[in-house]
């Protein structure tokens, strides 16, 4: 008899907690490769495509298109030509087999070990204990011999932990996900998911941020993760219930319902999420109407950082015009002489290196729990893009150790990357300092906000002609806006001046920059 394999979301590194699922790639019935892509997320950081490290055929998928998941969330089973070994039980239901969970199954044989290589790059060790779960031996997998089928979530069948059958939705007993309810059988008569002296099963500092900044206690909300893993899609849920129920007492119960196919966790009421009467009438006076989208995926991400960095960072800018006409003759003239064709914000980078080598203040990072500034030895150099998907920084690596035809390359490649959605965690995080060419969409100047936990950032206006004095006379010159906005606390205004000044200077004269080579 085939043995059913479960594979389950893997880490996806970089403290990402949970992926939407974007395009499944195969279908209920479909033989899979070992490492064969199965399933396309995005998370907060790029679009991945999860590879399957087991050979068989797909007997079941768990989440729809636009479902966000947990890590450690089922993804979908898998059935393979090796019998699982040992002397398990095989009457659980008629003609069902067993599943079994990818850290249970590499004692099988043949394809039952998969490859290991769950995603390479992206944190493939074993998933945290906390994170384990265990499935009940009378549980059975959909499209199985028999006909049998595994329970789907918000819908009645065994209890993965206890194995126990669980209650109707509407019976005495019955528990809606992502709500407190009071069980003293097992708590001394304290409410369970109340956690009134252990810690709140919260991962992401992002989630503690969100429901403190709305007065939600997160002592009082039951997660739908993983042993109780309090995602952020729980403290959404709670405040929008808040929110939904405004004139309503605050201990009146209110819940969202789940349905047997989508599989979502309804929300908290404000009583058991332990939102307090001010955030609720708060949020009720926004204005009723109009659309709403939700803040996640990259510009949930974008949102959360951009927003952090205005609140940690003292930030100041200072700017200046620059004649950059010399620096396009040159361009031009290098490109003439064949070979790769370089870049104007390849030409830029290189200028951006050269002047922090100067004024190496400027990448850097503020520890701010041990009150230190930490001056960086690399300048891994992010670029804003901006993309279909929303905005992005792709790093390039060892920016300073590069010439102007290796950036060239190096910019081409992650630029279209970022367009086709292709780039990795690694590709968008560890920068220290940021290059943001906002002249391409036309403008001239502006203060952006810095790119946490960076310490500067360098923006480039567009280049246009305008009356410019040049060697005592009034001429027509190709001219561009510079800005520097820094953090204030790692420089002060001269060194944040000097860096600037010395940019403009080499993009007026680019001799100038031969002499920091």
């Amino acid at each position: 008899m085939a043995q059913v394999l479960e594979f389950k979301l893997p880490d996806l590194g970089e403290g990402l907690t949970e992926a939407e699922i974007v395009r499944w790639l195969v279908q209920v019935g479909d033989v899979v490769a070992v490492d064969q892509p199965v399933v396309e997320v995005e998370t907060a950081k790029a679009m991945v495509e999860v590879p399957c490290p087991y050979g068989g055929v797909v007997t079941a998928r768990f989440g729809e298109e636009g479902e966000e998941l947990p890590v450690g969330a089922p993804l979908l089973t898998v059935a393979v030509g090796a019998p699982a070994s040992g002397g398990e039980s095989e009457d659980v239901h008629a003609g069902a087999a067993r599943p079994a969970t990818a850290e249970g199954s590499r004692a099988g044989t043949g394809n039952a070990e998969g490859s290991g290589n769950v995603l390479v790059g992206y944190g493939t060790g074993a998933p945290p204990a906390r994170r384990r779960r265990v499935r009940p031996t009378g549980l059975t997998v959909p499209g199985t011999p028999g006909g049998a089928s595994a329970p789907g979530r918000g819908t009645p069948g065994p209890d993965r932990a206890s194995g126990a059958t669980r209650p109707e939705p509407g019976s005495a007993g019955f528990r809606e996900p992502g709500i407190v309810q009071p069980d003293t059988a097992h708590t001394g008569g304290v409410a369970a998911g109340s956690h009134p002296k252990g810690p709140v099963p919260v991962i992401s500092p992002l989630v503690r941020r969100l429901a403190r900044d709305n007065g939600l206690d997160l002592r009082e909300l039951h997660g739908s993760g993983p042993d109780g893993l309090i995602l952020r899609a729980d403290v959404e849920y709670a405040l929008r219930a808040a929110a939904a129920q405004p004139s309503r007492s605050v201990a009146e119960p209110s819940v969202r319902r789940t349905s047997a196919s989508d599989g979502a966790p309804a929300p908290a009421t404000p009583a058991s999420s332990g939102v307090s009467s001010a955030p609720a009438s708060r949020v009720s006076s926004a204005p009723v109407g109009g659309i709403r989208t939700p803040l996640k995926g990259i510009r949930g991400a974008v949102a959360d950082k951009l927003s952090r960095s205005r609140r940690e960072i003292p930030d100041a800018t200072c700017w200046v015009d620059a004649d950059a006409t010399e620096l396009m003759r040159a361009r031009a003239a290098m490109n003439a002489a064949g070979g790769p064709k370089i870049s104007l914000i390849a030409l830029l980078a290189r200028i951006c290196t050269a002047a922090l080598a100067r004024f190496p203040e400027l990448n850097s990072t503020v520890d701010t729990e041990a009150r230190e500034v930490v001056q960086l030895d690399q300048v891994h150099l992010g670029f804003a893009a901006q993309t279909d998907r929303g905005l992005v920084v792709p790093v390039v690596r060892d920016a300073h150790a590069r010439d102007a035809e290796s950036l060239t390359a190096e910019f081409a490649r992650l630029t279209e990357s970022a367009r086709t959605g292709t780039l990795t965690p690694a590709e968008l995080t560890g920068g220290t300092f940021t290059l943001n060419n906002y002249g391409v969409f036309g403008v001239d100047g502006s203060t952006p906000i810095i790119n946490h936990p960076e310490a500067a950032m360098l923006g480039v206006g567009r280049i246009v002609p305008k009356p410019w004095v040049h060697e005592g006379e009034l001429a027509v010159r190709q001219v561009v806006q510079l800005s520097l906005t820094f953090d204030h606390r790692v420089c002060d205004g001269g060194t944040a001046g000097g860096f600037l000044r010395h940019v403009a200077d080499c993009v007026e004269q680019p001799a100038v920059l031969l002499r920091t080579l």
